[in-house]
């Protein structure tokens, strides 16, 4: 059976490749391991990337058909990619969407506090490049949570869809997910490289394989 080609993966990655922000080859992460892959949502810096990258998110969103209310940008990365998503959200689905995000320290002057836009309330997505350690989604539930919302999704670009170090056999999205009884929602992951017929991925295909076998998380079910 042919792979399936979808059209918000394959555009994404392309977008992806063509900016410079998924690039194949040696690169040592700070786990220690050495992939033959790296993601950073860092250089989508000009328009036309994030244009393209935020139109992805909200595609993701709207095609998963979970509900929701606003979006939550966590600092630094997020607070680009929610303001980008709610943007495309009101251009492409007509939905005028609220979103805020947080400062890293509490102002205290000025208007104050620790978050920058609308008031958290409803059902609230949290939008951002990947999950790694997980720790910025745990302060963003956190917050979210103080303020009396709920934390409806986390929606990041890119799932690595591996393990954690040691004994660990779940990816950290899994961690979260089975953590917080959260979904996480990934625009595309490690496996979507092999199926959405990018040229760019061939001359790597065996060494991104064999990474997977050797890292790749428990699939989920």
């Amino acid at each position: 059976m042919s792979p399936i080609i979808d059209p918000i993966k394959t555009k994404f990655l392309r977008t992806a490749i063509a900016a410079g922000a998924l690039k194949f080859g040696q690169f040592t992460l700070k786990s220690g391991r050495v992939s033959p892959y790296f993601f950073n949502a860092g250089l989508f810096c000009d328009g036309a990337a994030l244009n393209a990258l935020s139109a992805c998110f909200a595609d993701t969103l709207i095609e998963s058909g979970i509900g929701f209310d606003m979006l939550f940008g966590p600092a630094y990365k997020g607070i680009t990619l929610a303001s980008a998503t709610a943007l495309q959200l009101s251009l492409r689905h007509k939905l005028a969407t609220p979103f805020c995000f947080n400062r890293k320290e509490t102002k205290a002057h000025g208007e104050g506090g620790l978050l920058i836009g609308a008031p958290l309330k409803g059902r609230v997505v949290i939008v951002d490049d990947v999950i790694s350690a997980g720790t910025s989604v745990r302060e963003s539930i956190a917050i979210i949570q103080a303020h009396d919302a709920t934390p409806a999704l986390v929606l990041i670009a890119l799932d690595r869809q591996e393990r954690g170090s040691g004994v660990e056999t779940y990816s950290a999205a899994q961690q979260v997910q089975r953590q917080f009884g959260i979904p996480v929602l990934a625009v595309a992951g490690l496996d979507d490289l092999f199926t959405q017929d990018l040229p760019q991925v061939e001359p790597y295909r065996d060494d991104l394989l064999r990474y997977r076998a050797e890292y790749g998380a428990l699939s989920q079910t």
